[in-house]
């Protein structure tokens, strides 16, 4: 069986396993795994004909097919947008990422758990599920993963954790996708590296170019000496581009470019600096989508998408919705001097019949606020106030009206009517706690918050805002309550 002459880089090992084995195939949004047999020929591509069909018009009707036996090879058929192999190369202390095209006709030898595209498709082969333990730990510091969908999630994230390949997380605001990266990371070669989060829609075009690449010594009016920037201090680990989809069309142009060369070049730089980085980034847009409309470069979103993993909203996981409220409630108390209240049987029903648009982001603000407003043991139905978002305001609120479906605790106490209110304070009274010291404790909350969002945004109200789920007029008034210093505007060049 003939191979392509450049298909095998010094130090490739192409063995396959004892244990049976599957194909993953990541295409049109969805993954699907098909078991494949000890021997043989697998065809892949669009028709429906092939044993392995692929529903994607980045592939041919007849793009590959997979040899298996001792050994395993993919051959190309001849597509129109090619077979690719991504494969990372030891060269001394680094490690480089290498793409091998396949030429027609031509086939190349694979290792299980290599990465190839045909076309936007992305294909591994992978030991069968079930085969192998592929259920993630639970331990101290691991995100709570009780639903089969996520158990099933998490398992496809650990086996893509130790490839290079780039990973793009999907999913709605607040869902979980920054865990999810932080969890790859940890499973991944690169654990003891660091790990870094870049919000890209927090800073301006300016910003955010001299964050992600640095600058030298005098590039700009500020830049008094040189700054390695996120991409440079990231080395041996692994960087998180939240947000992706909010990168300007300039900034898209000079990360597709990082992401083929794995150089970067400081803002005012002469010569390009070599990077060893492996790249997460996420979204809650639909990229393919932005992609039609001209607003997200094509080519860099075949880049981002190595593999595609979609996280299901929290109103999707009920069985998870108990035990992150538990966890998010010891951890509140914690920090407030107290013993974690237990949750009432209504309590959780009620938790879980709520939608949660805002997904583990409001479930943690609703927590949080329900541990200091229940002064107790216990965390009742009416300290979730779950309905008070769409309750109209009241005639004499104690405080500024905000939506509190995801806004912070102190708000949420305005939108209660006085009557209410007189219930609350009693609670509150009963437990040996004074409505006085309870509004303290909330205003207190919530300043802390307002401060977190601001540095998190890099003092841009208007993200801030909407990162709290709040009105940027009601942000602004929330500044002046608690005597914070408005960030200045940041001129232009900086």
């Amino acid at each position: 069986m003939r191979r392509s002459d450049a298909a095998d880089p010094p130090g490739a090992h192409h063995h396959r396993l004892d244990a049976p084995l599957e194909l993953t195939v990541f295409a049109g949004g969805r993954v699907t795994r098909h078991p494949l047999p000890d021997e043989g020929r697998v065809s892949l591509g669009r028709s429906k004909e092939n044993d392995v069909p692929i529903d994607d018009s980045s592939v041919s009707r007849r793009h590959a097919i997979i040899h298996l036996g001792p050994t395993i090879a993919i051959e190309d058929l001849g597509s129109a947008n090619g077979t690719r192999l991504r494969r990372e190369r030891s060269a001394g202390p680094t490690t480089k990422l290498l793409e091998l095209q396949l030429e027609p006709g031509k086939t190349m030898e694979l290792s299980v758990g290599d990465a190839v595209n045909l076309g936007s498709a992305l294909i591994v082969i992978v030991p069968r599920e079930g085969a192998t333990s592929a259920a993630p730990a639970q331990g101290p510091g691991e995100p709570i993963v009780i639903d089969p969908a996520m158990q099933r999630l998490y398992a496809l994230a650990e086996r893509v954790a130790g490839s290079p390949i780039t990973v793009l997380l999907l999913g709605e605001t607040g869902a979980g996708k920054e865990v999810l990266a932080e969890h790859i990371h940890r499973r991944s070669p690169r654990a003891q590296g660091p790990f870094l989060r870049l919000n890209c829609a927090a800073l301006s075009e300016s910003l955010l170019e001299s964050e992600l690449f640095g600058h030298e010594k005098g590039a700009f009016t500020s830049a008094g000496q040189a700054k390695p920037g996120l991409l440079e201090t990231a080395e041996k680990g692994t960087v998180l581009l939240d947000e992706v989809g909010e990168l300007p069309p300039s900034i898209q142009v000079k990360l597709l470019r990082v992401l083929e060369d794995r150089k970067v070049m400081r803002v005012g730089g002469l010569s390009p600096r070599p990077i060893d980085v492996r790249f997460l980034s996420a979204t809650n847009r639909d990229l393919a989508a932005e992609v039609k409309r001209g607003a997200f470069r094509e080519d860099l979103f075949f880049r981002l998408n190595g593999i595609a993993l979609t996280i299901p909203p929290l109103r999707a996981r009920v069985a998870e919705i108990a035990p992150l409220a538990r966890a998010i409630a010891e951890r509140t108390a914690g920090a407030l001097g107290r013993r974690a209240p237990a949750f009432a049987p209504e309590t959780i029903a009620a938790l879980e019949a709520h939608p949660w648009p805002g997904n583990i982001r409001e479930l943690r603000n609703v927590i949080e606020r329900a541990v200091v407003l229940s002064g107790g043991d216990t965390v009742l139905p009416e300290h979730l106030l779950l309905d008070a978002a769409a309750a109209p305001p009241a005639a004499a609120p104690l405080a500024p009206t905000v939506d509190t479906s995801v806004a912070p605790a102190a708000a949420a106490v305005g939108t209660v009517a006085p009557a209410k209110a007189a219930d609350d304070d009693a609670g509150a009274a009963r437990s040996g706690q004074s409505a006085g010291d309870l509004r303290r404790e909330l205003d207190a909350i919530e300043r802390r918050r307002i401060v977190d969002a601001l540095e998190q945004c890099a003092g841009n109200q208007t993200q801030a805002a909407a990162l709290l789920g709040m009105p940027r007029r009601t942000f602004v008034a929330r500044l002046d309550a608690y005597g914070i210093p408005r960030p200045r505007k940041r001129k232009s060049n900086e």
